[in-house]
């Protein structure tokens, strides 16, 4: 998978990089200490050094990027995999260093946003898109809702990620939804919503397989 898909790993890498280039570029401009993570009440309450800001985050992602690409690989049962699912493994991590690198760099410039609408609608952006993908993902031990009646049975496994397709879709609007709450609200009912997209599609597939 890694030989079919090079070209495709040296340039995710290559994006995933792209905010220490660009703090890189602007290194005299920022700041020394750099705000890199945000309360619940979405104010700014740590910060780190500007190596740390820059360096530590992109990384943390190219390591995990390049260990999620490997056991992907690694996988014999993703061998036939569509490309669709593949393509997920690619571009998540490259994703989410451009959008952290983007926040941090606009708060280091004393731009004005909200973290409380931009976690919920990114996230849910996520959920959206991966639920589109998941009835695409073929049987396999590394992607998608792997439990042991989804992996012991081929029908299990795409009835549920059908049905989890679904429920992410419809859990990913209700997540961008949020953005509207107040913060005091936002952050419980987010973090109970993403336990019940995790949740639900086990519950189905294990009621499945009771059933069949």
């Amino acid at each position: 998978m890694i030989k079919k898909n090079k070209w495709k790993l040296l340039i995710s890498s290559i994006v995933t990089l792209l905010p220490v280039i660009v703090g890189l570029i602007m290194w005299d401009s920022l700041p020394e200490r750099m705000a890199t993570h945000w309360g619940f009440t979405g104010a700014a309450d740590g910060f780190s050094s500007r190596p740390f800001a820059v360096f530590a985050l992109p990384l943390i992602l190219l390591a995990g990027h390049w260990v999620c690409v490997i056991v992907t690989a690694a996988d014999p049962k993703n061998k036939n995999q569509t490309q669709k699912a593949v393509s997920l493994v690619f571009w998540i991590c490259p994703f989410v260093s451009l959008f952290s690198g983007a926040v941090i760099y606009a708060a280091a410039f004393g731009m004005n946003f909200s973290i409380n609408i931009l976690l919920p609608v990114v996230t849910g952006l996520i959920f959206i898109v991966i639920g589109n993908y998941l009835p695409k993902c073929k049987q396999n031990y590394t992607m998608g809702i792997k439990v042991a009646w989804t992996l012991e049975n081929e029908e299990n496994w795409n009835a549920t990620h059908r049905f989890g397709g679904r429920v992410w879709v419809i859990g990913g609007v209700l997540l961008m939804l949020c953005a509207f709450l107040p913060n005091t609200v936002m952050y419980y009912v987010f973090i109970v919503l993403i336990s019940l997209l995790g949740i639900i599609p086990v519950i189905y597939s294990y009621v499945y397989y009771r059933r069949h």
